[in-house]
């Protein structure tokens, strides 16, 4: 299953994506979480000290190899040069899985101990002094889509990115890339207008969007957060000294988490997995398309110097069908 958190800058989606990392672990569930902010927090928030989070591989940086390796013998493709963020799967492509290894993996992601396992980490790589100017953030985070793109996950399997905030998402298609988007929002106008803004974006996609409330303190701001979301409001978290301790370096063992906020972390894998359910490859596959043949159109085309809507294998899905197990 794939989850975003999403939300305005400081409304907590980091912090709030590393405790349902922790929790999955806990549960003995495998996970590949990635850091797809361009505040590059989330190895902090699992525990990694300053020096191991600096250390993490850069997916941006590791793109011709990411391309290289899902191409793998697409004859629609004619090499990994011509491949851009979008480029979907056909015939041939190499595609992940959760549970496997694999160059991609190798490359890009780090075990990191948690409570109860490990989980695979990958981050985008921050935005550096070298790209003042001269780069986009999406130039990173295109790693990220290609891979999602490719990836095939099954129940009780997990992929959780961390977004970057606001609506930047909405740059491409990633947001499309989702079983389930946790937008966080605090209750104040701020926050309640970034879950306004994706919420109007993601109308015509079939985004699963759900509210989770954060920084709650009171019956006002959860009246606040109800009048506001509606049904959209799944959970609320309030204060919590497990989350200060985390914070400062000193994070106690997760099942001392309080109890309020394991309830709210259950709620939220619950939401999760009723999306198996309801799992839809062909509109994934075919939104997918969409957003290929408008990027192709609007820079792609120009940029490869090839035509990139013969890239799309019209009788591909991407699913589990088309998959072996790992």
């Amino acid at each position: 299953m794939k989850i975003a958190f999403v939300g305005k800058g400081g409304s907590g989606k980091t912090t709030l994506s590393s405790l349902f990392i922790r929790h999955l672990a806990a549960a003995g569930r495998p996970v590949v979480a990635i850091d797809a902010d361009i505040n590059q927090h989330l190895g902090a928030a699992l525990g990694l000290d300053e020096p191991e989070a600096a250390a993490l591989p850069a997916m941006g940086d590791r793109l011709p190899l990411i391309k290289d390796y899902l191409r793998g013998s697409n004859p629609r493709i004619a090499s990994a040069e011509t491949m851009i963020k979008t480029t979907p799967p056909g015939e041939g492509s190499r595609l992940l899985r959760v549970c496997e290894e694999n160059p991609v993996y190798d490359a890009c992601a780090r075990p990191v101990e948690l409570d109860g396992g490990a989980v695979r980490l990958m981050v985008t790589g921050p935005f550096t002094d070298a790209d003042l100017g001269v780069a986009c953030y999406h130039s990173k985070t295109g790693a990220v889509e290609l891979c999602l793109n490719h990836l095939v996950d099954g129940r009780d399997e997990y992929v959780v990115v961390d977004m970057t905030a606001g609506s930047d998402s909405f740059a491409s298609g990633m947001f499309t890339r989702f079983d389930m988007t946790f937008l966080v929002a605090e209750p104040t106008r701020k926050g309640i207008s970034v879950y306004r803004q994706y919420k109007e974006y993601a109308r015509d996609f079939g985004v699963e969007l759900k509210v989770v409330g954060n920084k709650v303190h009171g019956q006002e701001d959860l009246d606040f957060l109800r009048a506001e979301a509606g049904d959209d409001l799944l959970v609320t978290v309030g204060h919590s000294d497990w989350v200060r301790s985390m914070e400062k370096g000193r994070p106690p063992r997760f099942e001392l988490l309080e109890e309020a906020n394991r309830r709210a972390l259950h709620r939220l894998r619950e939401a999760v997995d009723a999306t198996y359910e309801v799992r839809d490859w062909e509109r994934y596959t075919r939104q997918m398309v969409h957003f290929h043949l408008k990027n192709a159109q609007s820079w792609g085309n120009e940029r490869t110097g090839v035509d990139l809507a013969a890239q799309v294998d019209p009788s591909f899905v991407l699913g589990e069908s088309v998959a072996a197990p790992a």
